[in-house]
């Protein structure tokens, strides 16, 4: 029964792999990364704060602090389909700097990206964010290791007092991993937006477009219980995934853990630490 087991985590962690390969053409999803976003459905796109150095450069431009974090997902609860991340963002007078890196799978298998980012803010209500990524796929037997670069570039704006709104487009180049079968990069576009209600109640949705896949919709919202503690819930659309999770600020210190359902793979938990270097501007996360 214990070898029946393993065969079967063995042969769902092959199928996994084989549809996300699939599911991207060439590989190299543009994997979201946070533990925060991932229990508001991965709706990310209009959010600021330290994770959007992966997200949504165009959010680095309104951080005040420099910030850095790490993330781990331990997705289908399988081993093989880990993801592991890792950021940092330095604001400076007129901009601010960030990098990214990310790895998804193991020894036989992986997908890694290494993201340089610069973002600027116009004003109070207006950002733009560019990066460059190195992107490789490594498989083991007879494939070897391919790098390609890529580019990315999004938004952000806040047009009315609480309503924020985000676009973000993954390499508009369409970059070519191999000349085989003509496999590129997936170019994905998002656009959404997130609303305050209160201080305490925050609604963020997104779309989401892979160019050759069908549109994704994104909706989350987060609540605040008390100043250090939130509550949040998500869902997401094809495939059709739920996700629940918590925040908690420790000065200047906030876990955040999470968790996607599938109702056929299962559950997906995910953990992020945030360290913010100074002093805190305000509690918000939207406004870090």
């Amino acid at each position: 029964m214990f070898i029946n087991i393993l065969v079967l985590r063995k042969f769902l962690c092959f199928i996994c792999i084989v549809s996300i390969a699939a599911s991207a053409n060439a590989g190299n999803e543009n994997f979201p990364i946070g533990a925060r976003s991932a229990s508001m459905g991965n709706a990310s796109v209009s959010l600021s704060d330290v994770w959007s150095a992966q997200q949504n450069q165009a959010g680095l431009g309104f951080l005040k602090n420099i910030a850095a974090g790490a993330y781990y997902e331990n997705r289908f609860s399988l081993k093989e389909l880990s993801l592991k991340g890792a950021v940092i963002a330095v604001p400076f007078n007129g901009g601010a700097f960030g990098l990214s890196i990310t790895n998804f799978g193991y020894s036989e298998f992986s997908e890694n990206k290494y993201c340089f980012s610069f973002a600027k803010a116009f004003s109070d209500k207006f950002s733009m964010g560019l990066a460059i990524d190195y992107l490789t796929t490594k498989i083991s037997e007879g494939y070897g290791t391919k790098g390609i670069l890529a580019a990315e570039f999004g938004i952000q704006a806040k047009p009315i007092k609480d309503l924020t709104i985000g676009l973000h487009l993954f390499n508009p180049t369409r970059a070519k991993l191999t000349s085989y079968n003509n496999e590129r990069i997936p170019t994905i576009i998002r656009l959404g937006a997130d609303y305050n209600f209160s201080d305490k109640v925050t609604l963020a949705i997104e779309t989401e477009k892979d160019i050759a896949q069908y549109s994704i919709l994104k909706v989350g919202i987060e609540y605040k219980v008390v100043k250090e503690f939130y509550l949040r819930g998500g869902i997401v659309t094809n495939p059709l995934l739920s996700s629940f999770g918590c925040g908690l600020n420790l000065k200047n210190f906030k876990i955040d853990l999470s968790a996607n359902y599938h109702q056929i793979l299962g559950l997906s938990p995910q953990f992020s630490l945030t360290y913010q270097f100074g002093k805190k501007e305000n509690n918000n996360p939207n406004k870090k």
